[in-house]
């Protein structure tokens, strides 16, 4: 019983120096392949994370701003005050041609034309009696043919 050895930190181990080696080199490895699949959990997280708060602010913006809680953008404002001042522009001239329509009003056109617009009403007519006469005519013609025809 005399063999029983007690270890302390001068104890000494006699070891192959390859042994030593590939622990060292296992112990290198193993820590570099933890750091990595740490890192790989690391990015996903935080990926998750960013699109889950991308996705909130979808939705709150997707609610919100059709019902104008989130403001305008610069370009509507922009918009609405050139609409205003369109509009205000249109009545401006609406006022006007309101205040100078007097003479659309009373206008007639000249007797020369007054003439001319009955005189082309009464040829109308007047052709219109004679295509129906034509008609007749062309009617009785063919009541003829088909007569004679017989």
């Amino acid at each position: 019983m005399d063999d029983v050895k007690k270890l302390s930190d001068d104890t000494a181990v006699a070891m192959p120096i390859r042994n030593i080696i590939s622990i060292v080199g296992a112990v290198a490895v193993s820590t570099w392949a933890y750091s990595g699949v740490i890192e790989r959990l690391n990015r996903i997280e935080t990926k998750q994370e960013v699109k889950a708060e991308a996705i909130g602010l979808n939705s709150e913006f997707r609610i919100n701003w059709p019902r104008g809680t989130m403001g305008s953008l610069p370009a509507d404002a922009e918009q609405n005050r050139e609409i205003q001042a369109l509009q205000l522009e249109i009545e401006r001239i609406m006022e006007e041609v309101e205040e100078n329509d007097t003479w659309i009003d009373e206008f007639e056109p000249p007797q020369s034309v007054q003439e001319s617009i009955e005189t082309v009403r009464e040829l109308e007519l007047q052709i219109v009696v004679m295509q129906n006469e034509l008609d007749m005519l062309r009617n009785h013609v063919n009541e003829m043919h088909r007569y004679d025809n017989k």
